[in-house]
């Protein structure tokens, strides 16, 4: 049986990045969760993307027209008086870690997303790594949404626990990496960690493991999706937040919440983050085709087939 396709819409960054590595210095690329998330979510959710985010006035507008061709509602985005907020980073010459160099908030320091009337109806919410409070004011500008997803990171984590705890008891889905959802339960196995987290109101946790895959925790019980065997890794930055707009955008296109639908989610959450990872920014998701999205999701089927036989 089909279903309606959900609504779904991102509240997060949108930002300008910094990047060097083994890639060279590379400023002003566009960044920031929303904009990986909308743009993974695009090719996935057959309506809109609607996003909810804050720029200043140096935000180029072909980072605006980039967003906009890919399909993207931008009646959320804000330009407001100021600068954009900024991140500068350095990867290590094998890009298995990075430092932070500079973090300037600009116009995202005053951020107070406001959800247009007409969106405040959509199924499915996906809150980005924002302030625990401004995520709860969020999930109380909805109609009764069908699920409520969220990010958060050590920041909030160790800086305003119990906001966070306050957020989390509002919301369906928590998605984050495994060194947070450590730092979040005080339990080193993920499989208690996630079951700490559960206990604080989220039915369902993702718990995003690089390039280890990710692990999915909830009624139905645990699924795990591996990351995608890759020969060349060029920039992981924006990776779980693809994966997050993989998941979430093959919700709104599956209209059903049921425990396969999450499962198939998770394939294309990895699928998202795989493509993400090829180019620098957003080179490599800006410029994908759905065939190549369906390869690749078949590409993780016959990579983790086997067949059911017993002793």
């Amino acid at each position: 049986m089909s279903h309606a396709p959900f609504d779904l819409v991102v509240v997060g960054s949108v930002a300008l990045d910094d990047l060097d590595g083994p890639f060279g210095p590379r400023p002003d690329l566009l960044g920031g969760s929303a904009s990986y998330f909308s743009t993974a979510a695009s090719y996935l959710a057959p309506r809109p993307v609607r996003l909810v985010a804050v720029v200043g006035e140096d935000f180029p507008e072909e980072h605006v027209a980039f967003l906009d061709e890919r399909g993207v509602n931008l009646a959320g985005l804000e330009r407001a008086p100021g600068k954009t907020f900024r991140w500068k980073g350095r990867y290590s010459d094998d890009l298995a870690s990075r430092t932070t160099l500079d973090t300037q908030l600009g116009v995202f320091a005053g951020f107070t997303p406001r959800l247009p009337d007409a969106w405040r109806d959509s199924e499915l919410v996906f809150l980005g790594n924002i302030e625990p409070g401004l995520q709860r004011a969020v999930v109380e500008q909805m109609h009764r949404p069908r699920l409520v997803a969220c990010d958060t990171m050590n920041f909030w984590i160790e800086g305003k626990p119990e906001s966070v705890r306050q957020t989390l008891a509002k919301v369906d889905l928590l998605v984050i990496n495994d060194e947070e959802a450590r730092l979040l339960s005080g339990e080193h196995n993920l499989v208690k960690a996630a079951a700490a987290v559960r206990r604080l109101g989220p039915h369902g946790v993702v718990v995003k493991r690089g390039d280890s895959g990710a692990l999915l925790f909830h009624e139905a019980g645990i699924f795990a999706a591996p990351a995608f065997p890759l020969e060349d890794v060029v920039d992981p930055t924006g990776a779980g937040d693809s994966f997050a707009g993989g998941f979430m955008g093959y919700l709104a296109r599956a209209g059903e919440l049921s425990p396969s639908t999450l499962r198939c989610a998770m394939i294309y959450g990895s699928v998202m983050a795989s493509f993400c990872v090829e180019a620098l920014s957003l080179g490599r998701l800006g410029r994908l085709t759905l065939a190549e999205i369906t390869a690749r999701y078949r590409a993780f089927h016959e990579l983790t087939h086997f067949e059911n036989v017993s002793l």
